[in-house]
């Protein structure tokens, strides 16, 4: 397998694993309280991360002090975020929960006005208008009724996310942080965060069931640890437009993965809402990308980058950390 296509088979890999996360948590939030699967699940990616941090150390600081800085502001957004996800895929499905979050693509430029170089095109705000449309079936179910709870705390969340991902590009900029280390702190503010609120509640994640610690393991793990890790990997060895377009599959995974594993099925309705929010946010995507590449485009020849330049904000954040 070549180079190219190792790195896009792990990019797909990491949107796989990402679009299946609703339907794991939607599980072990079925068995467990939501507070006590966040603590779990923060719990094992912390002692997995300080792991691989004590592995890889080689005499190197472990941690700096912008390092800390940052993960801990973005621990408190990334809990934020995943508190108010998590809630809101224990009360949809979880293939509305990958595509309403899905929002944060084109939430995010309008957030970052000072990424965006200027004004947005127009085409990215109709693009934003597709996505509010698909917002509205996707709600709908079998007809258009009153939104239900998770559907609107995904829309929050989703928005939450977009703030978050803004922040991470803001405290990362120009500062010597390393991926793995970020991680790690974020981590270990989350499992703080959640302890006391999780700790009346122990004894039950003590007793819980295999099938549910296999859901959490994997929760943590794969969807938080290895993803990250493996997306980090592949970013560096691809450009930003094509990272995107392949981690940008991942509301399509949740909706295959609902449907295929959780027995979910679209209406009519739900199924034209999904198509549009597809569209939409690559629409979207794809405009703004542009949009902000075209100063670079602009400049002499013998000033070109070879490589389109990385986007921070939307590529070193994992969707489901």
């Amino acid at each position: 397998m070549s180079d190219v296509r190792r790195t896009d088979a792990v990019l797909l890999l990491v949107a796989l694993v990402w679009g299946s996360s609703y339907l794991s948590a939607q599980t072990a939030t079925a068995a467990l309280p939501v507070l006590l699967v966040l603590f779990a699940r923060y719990a094992l990616s912390a002692v997995a991360c300080l792991g691989v941090v004590a592995a890889r150390r080689r005499g190197s600081r472990r941690w700096t002090r912008d390092e800390l800085r940052a993960g801990v502001a973005l621990g408190v957004t990334q809990a934020a975020v995943l508190v108010v996800e998590t809630y809101g895929v224990a009360h949809t499905s979880a293939a509305n929960a990958g595509l309403i979050i899905s929002l944060t693509i084109v939430l995010t430029p309008l957030l970052d006005r000072g990424g965006n170089r200027g004004t947005l095109p127009v085409p990215f705000f109709a693009a934003t208008g597709v996505c509010v449309l698909a917002v509205g079936l996707l709600m709908s179910g079998n007809g258009f009724h009153a939104p239900r709870l998770g559907d609107l705390l995904m829309l929050v969340a989703a928005l939450i996310r977009a703030v978050h991902v803004v922040l991470v590009g803001r405290r990362t900029a120009g500062r010597a942080i390393r991926p793995l280390q970020l991680t790690t702190v974020q981590t270990l503010v989350g499992t703080a965060l959640f302890l006391p609120a999780a700790a009346l509640d122990l004894p039950t994640l003590v007793h819980a069931d295999p099938a549910t610690w296999a859901q959490l393991v994997y929760l943590a793990l794969f969807c938080s640890v290895f993803a990250f890790l493996a997306q980090t990997w592949a970013v560096q060895r691809t450009s930003a437009s094509r990272a995107s377009l392949l981690l940008g599959t991942e509301p399509i995974w949740a909706v295959a993965v609902g449907i295929a594993l959780g027995g979910e099925h679209l209406t009519p309705l739900t199924g034209l809402g999904a198509a549009l929010m597809l569209a939409g946010t690559y629409w979207g995507q794809s405009v703004e990308r542009a949009h902000r590449s075209a100063p670079e485009r602009r400049l002499p020849s013998t000033h070109a980058p070879d490589k389109e330049p990385e986007c921070p904000t939307a590529l070193t954040t994992p969707t489901t950390t």
